[in-house]
């Protein structure tokens, strides 16, 4: 895919972030002949005319931040060193290959963003899709929903307690069945505090 044909206005192109370019240079690599599935940055970067010929009298100037992309991606491991060949050769990696548009590139970065390693499971099933398609608002609405809803079953209150109801009376400083009687008052308070704040 040509680069004219995902972003044609070469203004817009100039202020992607490197991660950003990435994911049209990497769309770009995945879907362009390349002679035996390798490419070269020398080969790329040396004649950005040819390169970059649909952006008339920007060439060098958009050199720049693609060779900035061309890093990053190294750096994360989706094009890599070719193992049969030397001086430079590199191709796509399996990760890499597998992200074949800006679109899966872009839900790649979200994913690395908030590794789902750090969810607890029951957020992470819920959640996951929804965040790496970048609907954050949505994303936080379902935790903080599956969040509720594991309070409500280990504090044993019904359906009809609900967001900051639920929260202080599941840690009630005297009769919430999940403040820890064992902390002083005012350190059971604060928690009730924080979890109010949390609804």
């Amino acid at each position: 895919m040509r680069f004219f044909e995902m972003v044609p206005d070469v203004d817009a192109l100039l202020a992607l972030e490197p991660e950003e370019l990435a994911g049209v240079l990497l769309a770009h690599l995945n879907t362009t002949e390349l002679q035996r599935g390798m490419f070269h940055p020398f080969h790329f970067f040396n004649d950005p005319r040819r390169v970059f010929a649909e952006y008339p009298n920007r060439h060098e100037e958009i050199a720049a931040p693609f060779m900035e992309a061309w890093v990053w991606l190294e750096r994360e491991g989706l094009i890599v060193p070719d193992t049969g060949s030397s001086n430079g050769w590199m191709r796509m990696s399996r990760r890499g290959a597998r992200l074949t548009s800006r679109v899966r590139v872009n839900a790649y970065r979200r994913g690395n963003l908030l590794p789902r390693g750090q969810l607890h499971p029951a957020i992470a099933q819920s959640v996951w899709a929804t965040f790496l398609r970048g609907d954050y608002d949505t994303a936080v609405f379902q935790a903080f929903k599956e969040v509720e809803v594991a309070v409500r079953a280990a504090s044993g209150l019904g359906p009809t307690d609900l967001g900051t109801d639920l929260m202080r009376k599941s840690f009630d400083k005297q009769n919430g069945k999940l403040t820890d009687k064992k902390l002083p008052v005012a350190e059971r308070e604060a928690m009730a505090h924080y979890a109010d704040r949390v609804a």
